[in-house]
């Protein structure tokens, strides 16, 4: 039994070009051609598939994912009890979220005030406070912070909200790109880091590309970054980091 590329994606909830790109790339060749030449999918290629879009779900990229299908000595039970793992400690820390706004959720039906501790809880240690004095110390000499301490003191609440809901937009877009494997070099995903590049650059400071490409590196490097990123989509950060990155390159 084997079945055609429009019937595969539908199975697993992704795109044809998704899986065009995967067999471009060698991840997932299908098995089986039909006389016209078109793309045939048999069991065998489905179970690569499944195996593929669960670590992708994880949040690792596809050069790993490859690499960790591909690999002579492992044992396919391995990955799913790897996987099985991973998938059970990010459940267990949906399942503290989940609580936590249930909590919160009753009490304010029952008009019970949270002390800051209940309410925050469940992010753990950040501190924003402390995060803002850092950024000051780390760079309150540069002109960019100057100039965006400057801009942003002017900002009314409407004015963070609506620029907090376009940002989220950007990373939506780039979280999407990211779920359907379009490449993090594609033009897709650079034309999204380029906005990203102009939306800091309208809305805080002149964000150069040497200086977007840092910010990238520190979206990787500073776990409160990153964890910011992977809360939105798994493997987000690296993927803005190597988009943001391209488009640099792109334009110099």
């Amino acid at each position: 039994m084997s079945y055609s590329v429009g019937q595969v994606a539908g199975f697993a909830g992704i795109t044809v070009r998704t899986l065009h790109h995967y067999d471009e790339i060698g991840l997932l060749v299908p098995s089986e051609r039909s006389h016209a030449g078109h793309r045939r999918y048999g069991d065998h290629d489905l179970d690569r598939l499944q195996q593929i879009l669960f670590y992708r779900e994880l949040g690792f990229p596809l050069d790993e994912v490859a690499a960790l299908l591909d690999d002579p000595d492992a044992d396919p039970q391995e990955h799913l009890r790897r996987q099985h793992d991973l998938l059970t400690a990010r459940i267990g820390k949906l399942r503290e979220m989940a609580a936590a706004v249930e909590n919160a959720m009753e009490a304010r039906r029952m008009n019970v005030r949270l002390t800051p501790e209940e309410k925050f809880e469940v992010f753990g240690d950040f501190d924003p406070d402390r995060y803002a004095a850092e950024a000051e110390r780390r760079w309150g000499g540069t002109d960019a912070y100057k100039e965006s301490a400057r801009r942003t003191a002017a900002y009314t609440k409407e004015d963070w909200k609506r620029l907090g809901a376009e940002f989220d937009a950007i990373h939506r877009r780039m979280a999407d790109l990211l779920a359907q494997g379009v490449p993090a070099d594609s033009e897709a995903a650079m034309d999204v880091a380029e906005e990203h590049r102009r939306f800091i650059g309208g809305s805080s400071y002149d964000c150069t590309y040497e200086i977007h490409t840092g910010l990238g590196e520190m979206y990787v490097a500073d776990e409160r970054f990153t964890a910011t990123y992977e809360a939105i989509r798994p493997g987000l950060a690296v993927y803005m980091r190597d988009a943001m990155l391209a488009n640099a390159v792109r334009h110099l």
